[in-house]
């Protein structure tokens, strides 16, 4: 074997421990990343939220207070992500299938509570609706209340979680094109029909995926509707508010105990998240395939 064969082979080799070395390190970091910001933290939340036993940890997620709490959240939750799905259905079919002035202004603006501060929305809302807002007056002419009201967290909870459902579902639709929607209308199918039987079952697991994300979303929001509840504790306070009026009060196993609620309830979304997630990858390298 001549020497520059052996040198060849002995530069792969160092390349390759080299490579294996980096790839053992990036590992590791991701690691000590995973287990130092994330893991450990929520570890800590939860060790404190059973601090003083299980007993304690249900006398705090079961007081009125918290059971208002958790109460309020679920019906902003189970208000607001329908609109969003119905808005975000919408916005998709309306920017995959259609070229029309002002397409891209209306992306543009799918997105922008990505780049607005929740707290600054929540500020828009009570200078539009509150007491001395452009429809106060009329609002309170007509005995309607929206700020520090539920109305007004919904509304909160709607302009945060406005994204994820369209923007799960735009790509999905740009990728499948129009061509079975053409093929089912040249068969008689009407609108409607060609809805429900050719594009909610391409863009069902895609729908899901998002109606996740904004469940996720809407559960855990705490800066928008923190300006707009006015924090009225047991009519206006949702989870994330409930944490932080009991830690503001010192009570920090009830607060964490909370926490672990909410934590709980995140988990939970989070398996429907990857689960879906691995419903979309495989639907989607099976389309490859074909």
């Amino acid at each position: 074997m001549s020497s520059s064969s052996i040198n060849a082979a002995s530069a792969a080799n160092a390349a390759r421990r080299g490579s294996a070395l980096s790839r053992r390190l990036l590992i590791a970091l991701g690691w000590l990343f995973f287990i130092g910001f994330l893991l450990l933290p929520l570890l800590i939340v939860v060790s404190q939220g059973l601090k003083l036993g299980f007993g304690a940890f249900f006398d705090a997620i079961l007081e009125p207070d918290a059971l208002s709490a958790l109460k309020l959240t679920i019906i902003a939750v189970v208000i607001s992500v329908p609109l969003n799905v119905v808005f975000g259905v919408s916005a998709a079919w309306c920017v995959s299938k259609y070229s029309f002035r002002g397409k891209s202004i209306l992306v543009t603006l799918i997105d922008l509570p990505f780049s607005v501060s929740p707290v600054i929305a929540g500020l828009v809302y009570v200078l539009m609706f509150g007491a001395q807002g452009f429809f106060g007056e009329w609002l309170q002419d007509h005995d309607i209340q929206i700020i520090f009201a539920l109305p007004g967290i919904v509304l909160a909870t709607i302009f945060v979680t406005v994204p994820f459902v369209a923007r799960e579902l735009i790509p999905l639709m740009q990728e499948q094109g129009t061509q079975e929607e053409e093929a089912a209308r040249l068969l008689g199918a009407n609108g409607w029909q060609m809805f429900w039987h050719v594009t909610v079952p391409n863009i069902k697991w895609g729908l899901i995926y998002g109606v996740v994300l904004c469940t996720a979303r809407a559960m855990g929001e705490f800066g928008a509707v923190s300006v707009v509840s006015g924090h009225i504790r047991g009519v206006t306070n949702t989870l994330p508010l409930h944490v932080e009026i009991l830690y503001n009060e010192y009570n920090h196993v009830a607060a964490f105990a909370v926490a672990t609620l909410l934590l709980i309830l995140a988990l939970f979304i989070l398996l429907l998240k990857q689960w879906s997630e691995s419903r979309i990858n495989r639907l989607r390298a099976s389309a490859a395939e074909e």
